[in-house]
């Protein structure tokens, strides 16, 4: 595995990064709320999502989601807080609210593959499947010494169709995905459209399956930040994000550049 990349842990503040400048691109579970027992248990802590309205409103709309679930489950969190939002990491791309959802032309995993990852979870307590448009992730963090087992049987998948699809790693999870498309692909695809093009993307995230994104940020001019190396837990980026929204009266473009 390659080593990350080199990221600027220069604090980012309303004095060095005008809002009207940069654009915001995060990650949801990690990063903009805590990690919870399971997916469907994660809570959306009171006034975030008046914090990113109002940051929003700042950078005159450049506000993006970008996570491994989908479009219609961020939704069910968010509403229509984010601009824009890419689902799957990158696989489904809503580039506007209301706006059709784009999905990249990716083969969908053998439907025997799915028939023994249920049979699989089934056989150990503690896993969970999930199911997605172009493959499934195999959860252990209910039975952490599943891991190991887990996947060696992914791998052993993805073995059959040489190259099409890939073990992606993720928390206490095993992805199996198509090749072609992740997270750094959303990035670059948004940051090339209004309101996005044009601006210094902000990208941060909490996983192995962010750095894609953080790399893209990095090389399109912009920072890629993480948790816990840049802030340490969810709860303390944001605060920082809280200490970004402007006042009433504030000029979203003095600054000195991000």
């Amino acid at each position: 595995m390659t080593s990350a990349p080199q990221v600027s842990t220069v604090k980012l503040t309303r004095n060095n990064m005008p809002l009207g400048r940069v654009a915001f691109l995060f990650d949801f579970d990690g990063t903009l709320v805590d990690i919870a027992a399971s997916p469907d248990a994660v809570v959306v802590p009171p006034g975030l999502k008046e914090t990113l309205l109002a940051l929003r409103e700042a950078t005159g709309d450049a506000l993006a989601i970008i996570s491994g679930r989908s479009v219609d489950q961020i939704d069910a969190f968010l509403g229509d807080v984010p601009f824009a939002v890419a689902g799957e990491h990158g696989i489904a791309i809503r580039h506007r609210p209301g706006g059709p959802i784009e999905r990249a032309a990716l083969p969908s995993v053998p439907s025997q593959w799915v028939v023994e990852a249920q049979e699989l979870v089934a056989s150990l307590p503690g896993t969970r499947l999930e199911r997605k448009v172009g493959g499934f992730v195999l959860h252990y963090r209910g039975a952490p010494e599943t891991e190991a087992l887990l996947r060696k049987a992914a791998e052993a998948w993805v073995k059959e169709e040489d190259g099409r699809f890939h073990v992606q790693a993720a928390k206490m999870a095993w992805e199996v995905r198509p090749f072609g498309v992740d997270k750094g692909y959303a990035v670059n695809l948004l940051m090339e459209n209004a309101p996005f093009v044009g601006r210094r993307p902000v990208f941060v995230g909490d996983d192995v399956t962010d750095e894609d994104a953080i790399k893209a940020a990095i090389r399109l001019g912009g920072a890629g930040l993480r948790i816990p190396v840049d802030f340490p837990t969810p709860s303390v980026f944001r605060g920082w994000l809280n200490s970004l929204v402007p006042s009433p009266n504030e000029d979203h473009s003095v600054g000195h550049g991000a």
